[in-house]
Order: C-alpha cells, then structure tokens, then sequence
C-alpha cells in the first residue's frame, strides 16, 4: 500500500490498566472496520502509579489503600467486566495478587519494537491476558521472559537484559514525554503524531479517526509521522 493510504498510531497505556485492554480490542476492531487502509500500531509507555515498590505490594491492599472499600472496588470491577466482555475480555479480577510496577514490562515492550510490529503488538496482548486474564504478576521477571518468548522475541536475551538497567531511563523519559504531552490518562490514541483520542472510545469512533486522519494525510495535509 502506498504511504498515503497508510497512518500510524502510538498507544500510550499501561498493561495494568483495564481501559487499556479493552482500548487494544477496539482498536483491532476499528482497524478491521477502516478498510484498506495500512494501519501501523506501536505501544508506548505510561505508568498508571510509578510509586508502586519494584517488587510489587498486595492488589487487595493496594486497591484498598486507592479506593477506600471494599463496596468502591466492587462497583469498579461491576462497571468495568460486562463492558470488558463484549470485547471478548474475561476478566479475573480475583485471581490479581499482586499490583506490581510495570516499568520492567515497560522496558520489554520497548524490547520487543525493533523485533517487529507483530512482535510489539503479541506481547503487549500476551501481557494484557496475562495480567487480566490469568492474575500473573507483571513485575516477575520469569512471567515478562516467558510473554517474550511466546511473541516471538530470544528469551535468553530478555532475561539477561531484565535484571540490569537497560532502558530503564529511556521509558522513563518517554513517560514524562507523554506527560508534557498532555497525557495524563490511558489509553490515548496519537494519530500521525498529530490527532489525540483519548479514553477507550468505541470501535467506531476510532475507525472514524483513522479514516478522517488517512484522508488527511493523502490530501497532503499533514507530514508524515516519524
């Protein structure tokens, strides 16, 4: 497909961050639902609470300590699982032990970029189930090799990279970007660069964007992203 026919979209999220999960599901939705146009996906970091301990605290207390009751989390979870199931999410709330600090899995998104698109885009799936769907501590550093490998990624490599620094102020400087930005909830849509659409907006709504943002784009009316 030519360049003019094809947009690029960062999503800014955390792979803690249900709005997030249910945002990547839309987006395959919306992306089938634009046509032809070539629509590329690269996932950004943002963290949702980077004062989280780095070997992670208790999700019961954590959520506690966030929302005040038991009854509040309750009401969360209620407002957030139906929606999540008609995106074919199952979410097991119940099975989350640990609220860990996700800028480890952070580093290995980051990681998994330069191995592929498709790679970047199976591993932060593969970490979105795992956290939701499974109840797997994100800050494990066996869990992050393991969702690696599965995407396609040298494990090896992976797990001699984790214990170390690698990246570490990278994704950090990249969070404070997305910061600067404006950027103060997940998930956000950036189109080209150019076009923000916050929250988990509907399948739609995001088709819609790209749509308009594609056409844009071929019109000559917007640089090209880099």
């Amino acid at each position: 497909m030519s360049a003019e026919n094809s947009i690029t979209i960062d999503v800014v999220s955390d792979v803690v961050c249900p709005w997030c999960f249910i945002g990547q599901k839309r987006l395959d939705r919306a992306i089938a639902a634009a046509g032809d146009i070539d629509v590329h996906v690269r996932w950004r970091p943002f963290q949702l609470d980077p004062t989280i301990p780095q070997g992670g605290m208790g999700r019961r207390e954590y959520m506690l300590g966030k929302f005040g009751s038991e009854e509040r989390i309750h009401q969360i979870h209620a407002r957030i699982e139906p929606l999540g199931e008609a995106e074919g999410i199952h979410f097991a709330f119940g099975a989350i032990k640990v609220a860990p600090n996700t800028l480890d899995a952070h580093r290995v998104i980051r990681w998994a970029g330069p191995a592929g698109e498709d790679v970047q885009n199976r591993l932060v799936r593969r970490l979105f189930q795992l956290n939701f769907e499974e109840g797997a501590n994100l800050g494990d550093h066996a869990v992050l090799t393991e969702a690696a490998r599965e995407a396609g990624m040298d494990g090896s490599v992976v797990q001699t990279l984790l214990p170390t620094d690698a990246d570490v102020e990278a994704v950090r400087n990249e969070i404070a970007t997305a910061s600067r930005m404006g950027i103060t909830g997940v998930p956000c849509f950036l189109l080209e660069a150019k076009y923000a659409v916050m929250g988990a907006q509907d399948a739609a709504t995001l088709a819609d964007a790209i749509r308009q943002v594609a056409a844009a784009k071929a019109r000559g009316e917007l640089e090209t992203a880099g």
